[in-house]
C-alpha cells in the first residue's frame, strides 16, 4: 500500500524535523508552510479523535452536497508514531476513519453471513461497520493483541442489531484457519460472504536482511491462510456466495523496500482472477480490492520507513493517503447480489498514483 517518496518529501521532513521542539500552535503553522496545507490539518491536530471531515453529505432538503477531495481529510505530515506490530489503529494520531460516525446503509446485505480477517482495522474495520450497516452478520478475526481494537469493532455491529463473533487467533496456523471457518458458521448460521482482508508488511531496504522467519510470516499471512480459509469454507458456500481479496497497488508497482509483501500482493491478484475462473461454474463470484496508501496500522507497525510514514500519501494526486471509510463502499459493491456479473475484477482505489 506504499508507494516511493519523492526527494521534495525528505526535503520537507528535515525542516520538519528542525521544529520539533517548537510549540504545538508553532508547529501546526510551520507544517502547513512546508506540505502546502491549508486548515484542515490544524483542525486535526488540535482534535485528532478521527482524521475525517464529516461525511454525512445529506442536506436538509435531502439533496447531495458535492465534497471536495482534497480536503475532505488530514494531510501528512504525521508525527512519528512507530508501534510493535501488528499496532492497534485506536493509538494512532489521526485515527483512521474507518465509517464508525460516517457510513450509511441502505440494506443491500440484508441476511448475508460475512466472515472478514483482520476485521479489528483498516479496511477490514471498515468492511465490518459496512457490512452490519448493510444489514449482514459479521465474524471478524484479529490477532490478540489486537483485542483493544476488535472490542470496539463487535461493539458497533451489534449495534445495528447484527450478530457479531469474535474469533482471535494467528491466521499463520494452518490448523487455526479451519477452526475459524467452522466458528464463524457455527456462529453466525452459515457462510456466504468471505473477505481475506488481514497482511503483513513489513519494510525491510534490502533482501540481505530480510531473514526466512520474516518472509515465512509474510507469505504465511499473506498467501497461505487465504488458501486454507477458502478451502475449508467452500463446501459450505452457497451458489450466490462472494469472495473478495485484498490486494494492493504493490500488486503492479511495488516498493523496492516492500520485496515480501508486493509479491504476496501480486499472488493475490492472480489468485482473484484464477479461482473467479474455477468458482464462475458454482455461482461464486471472486473479486478483489486494490487500494494505494491507505492510512491504517500497517504503516506504523513496522510497514513504512519512519521518512514515509510522517509524509504518506503526499505523493497522490489528492495530496493525503486515502481512509478506510473511502473503500468500504467497494467491499459492499463486490459483495452485493447485484454486482452479479463482476467476478475476477480488481477494483483500486489510490488517490491517482496506482494501478488498476
Amino acid at each position: 500500500m506504499i508507494s516511493d517518496c519523492p526527494k521534495p518529501v525528505s526535503k520537507a521532513l528535515k525542516s520538519l524535523q528542525k521544529k520539533t521542539n517548537m510549540k504545538d500552535q508553532d508547529k501546526i503553522t510551520r507544517r502547513q508552510v512546508i506540505a502546502g496545507l491549508g486548515t484542515t490539518l490544524a483542525a486535526v491536530a488540535v482534535s485528532p479523535v478521527l482524521g475525517s471531515a464529516n461525511l454525512n453529505t445529506n442536506t436538509v432538503d435531502g439533496t447531495v452536497k458535492i465534497i471536495d477531495p482534497t480536503t475532505l481529510y488530514v494531510k501528512p505530515p504525521f508525527k512519528s508514531q512507530p508501534q510493535p506490530w501488528p499496532g492497534l489503529q485506536s493509538k494512532m494520531d489521526p485515527v483512521p476513519d474507518c465509517g464508525e460516525t460516517s457510513y450509511k446503509g441502505s440494506g443491500r446485505l440484508m441476511g448475508r453471513k460475512a466472515l472478514i480477517t483482520g476485521g479489528d482495522s483498516g479496511l477490514g474495520r471498515a468492511a465490518a461497520i459496512a457490512y452490519a450497516r448493510e444489514g449482514a452478520d459479521v465474524a471478524i478475526n484479529y490477532y490478540p493483541s489486537e483485542e483493544q481494537d476488535a472490542r470496539e469493532v463487535i461493539a458497533l455491529i451489534k449495534k445495528e442489531g447484527r450478530k457479531a463473533i469474535a474469533i482471535p487467533g494467528d491466521l499463520r496456523s494452518e490448523e487455526f484457519c479451519k477452526q475459524l471457518v467452522q466458528k464463524a458458521i457455527s456462529g453466525l448460521g452459515g457462510l456466504d460472504i468471505i473477505v481475506n482482508n488481514a497482511g503483513r508488511q513489513q519494510s525491510i531496504n534490502s533482501i540481505t536482511d530480510l531473514t526466512t522467519e520474516e518472509f515465512d510470516a509474510t507469505m504465511k499471512t499473506n498467501i497461505y491462510a487465504p488458501f486454507w480459509i477458502i478451502r475449508e469454507a467452500l463446501p459450505h458456500l452457497p451458489a450466490g456466495a462472494a469472495i473478495i481479496g485484498t490486494t494492493s497497488e504493490q500488486a503492479y508497482d511495488p516498493s523496492p523496500d516492500l520485496y515480501a509483501y508486493a509479491q504476496t500482493k501480486a499472488a493475490t491478484m492472480n489468485y482473484v482472477k484464477s479461482l473467479a475462473k474455477q468458482l464462475g461454474p458454482k455461482g461464486i463470484r471472486v473479486n478483489g480490492v486494490a487500494p494505494g496508501p491507505v492510512w491504517t496500522a500497517l504503516q506504523i507497525s513496522g510497514g513504512a520507513q519512519p521518512e514515509k510514514q510522517q509524509m504518506f500519501g503526499s505523493w497522490t494526486m489528492l495530496g493525503r493517503p486515502g481512509q478506510p471509510a473511502e473503500l468500504a463502499s467497494i467491499y459492499v459493491q463486490l459483495a452485493a447480489a447485484d454486482a452479479s456479473f463482476a467476478t475476477g475484477q480488481v477494483y483500486g482505489a489510490s488517490g491517482g498514483v496506482g494501478q488498476p
